[in-house]
């Protein structure tokens, strides 16, 4: 029991993760180039993040009287990302901008997803302001901008919730990129080996 105390206080020799740093980069499409100022500032003003998750769904397969899982497809949740809003409402006009390019008022024609769509980084840091997670929101683009309350009997800030869709996630974590690289070798040696004809093809 004494050893397993001793184990328990040695894991947390290293400080722990804190939710309160982290930084987020939204690079702003080329079609709305002139926001571009906004583009660090949004960094600054992002209170409210996550890092996010990914899900795997699955389909029942009964096999004879036990009934297995198979994963089927890949699933990503929207991310919700809060921002503290200046006195020029500047962040406010800049995602009605990017929702109107979307979705022009004038017509309600969609644009194709290549002229608004961009890559979000969310960064984790430690207390020592070094980098230790990082992922990019692949092709992200604001799917509803929340509306802002107004109240005579309330003299807090403005803060404005965005709620991104995008098509994946992926870690730009040194790790996870050597893992990635390792996989892939692998995978390309297997292939290389199995020849056009798989794994029970001829090598020659």
């Amino acid at each position: 029991m004494a050893g397993n105390i001793n184990n328990f206080i040695n894991s947390f020799q290293k400080d722990l993760a804190r939710q309160n740093r982290f930084d987020v980069s939204i690079p702003i499409p080329l079609t709305l180039i002139q926001y571009r100022s906004i583009s660090q500032q949004l960094t600054f003003r992002c209170e409210n993040a996550n890092l996010p998750g990914r899900t795997i769904n699955t389909t029942d397969q009964k096999i004879y009287n036990i009934t297995e899982k198979f994963p089927n497809q890949t699933s990503y949740q929207d991310m919700d990302l809060t921002f503290i809003v200046g006195g020029d409402m500047a962040e406010k006009q800049f995602f009605d901008a990017w929702l109107e390019l979307i979705n022009p008022s004038t017509n309600f024609n969609f644009k194709y997803k290549s002229d608004y769509a961009t890559s979000i980084t969310i960064n984790q840091y430690d207390i020592t302001n070094n980098l230790t997670y990082s992922v990019e929101l692949i092709d992200a683009f604001p799917i509803a901008v929340n509306q802002m309350d107004l109240d005579w009997s309330n003299d807090g800030i403005h803060k404005l919730t965005v709620v991104f869709a995008y098509t994946y996630w992926k870690n730009n974590s040194l790790n996870n990129i050597l893992q990635s690289g390792l996989t892939g070798g692998i995978a390309s040696g297997i292939s290389s080996i199995a020849g056009p004809g798989g794994l029970g093809g001829s090598l020659f």
